[in-house]
């Protein structure tokens, strides 16, 4: 009987886990926009500056255009120069051994939505993980799982904004939400990783959405 009553609790509790980290996820994406303005989103335009190492600075553009078609451009020397992206077919990156792109082969895009963007229906399983505190802030943890791939989100209790996501081999902080039409984005960006030299801060000073873009933007 005992091993009956404890069963039952550990089922409950993992099925109270999944729904807390659905609710989680719904209210993040309820209270950054909704998810149909979401959807609605086809194309961004980031600009900024990104600081490499202690004080290399330079201008950034990023342009992404759904499903996953991407483009980083930064300035050097007033020079606009690409150093990554996707065109639908293949990836690029600057080498910068040689200081030319280059074509890789298994460069593995990431989509344009978020992976928590209709999550359930992309195969993901959620789990709440509990409360944290990011610096002085209190977040909801969530994990999400794929396969072998685990990612760990952190949400604002008080707003449900998105603060930290641990990946595998990066991690991101997100701050400073501003209002993009109806979508609320964060407009500073910091990533840190077990490789140092990657490390970066990008700060966002404009965010153009929906905007239609020419048919070479992507081209390399």
């Amino acid at each position: 009987m005992r091993k009956i009553f404890l069963g039952f609790v550990l089922l409950m509790s993992c099925m109270i886990n999944a729904q807390t980290a659905k609710e989680i996820i719904d209210k993040n994406i309820e209270l950054s926009g909704g998810l149909t303005n979401w959807k609605l989103l086809n194309s961004v335009i980031l600009q900024g500056k990104v600081t490499l190492g202690i004080n290399d600075d330079y201008p950034i553009k990023i342009y992404q255009l759904r499903p996953n078609l991407t483009k980083t451009v930064i300035t050097i020397n007033k020079k606009e120069t690409p150093v990554e992206g996707y065109d639908g077919k293949k990836g690029y990156a600057m080498n910068y051994a040689t200081n030319k792109i280059q074509v890789y082969p298994n460069y593995t895009p990431e989509s344009f939505d978020n992976d928590f963007i209709d999550w359930e229906n992309k195969g993901f399983n959620a789990q709440y993980l509990g409360k944290e505190k990011i610096g002085e802030v209190y977040c909801h943890k969530v994990e999400l799982t794929k396969n072998v791939n685990k990612t760990i989100y952190f949400f604002d209790t008080k707003n449900y904004m998105l603060l930290k996501e641990v990946k595998p081999d990066e991690t991101l902080i997100y701050n400073d939400y501003r209002k993009v039409g109806n979508l609320l984005m964060p407009f500073r960006l910091e990533s840190s990783s077990q490789k140092k030299e990657s490390d970066y801060v990008m700060i966002i000073n404009k965010i153009e959405t929906n905007k239609v873009f020419p048919a070479n933007t992507f081209k390399f």
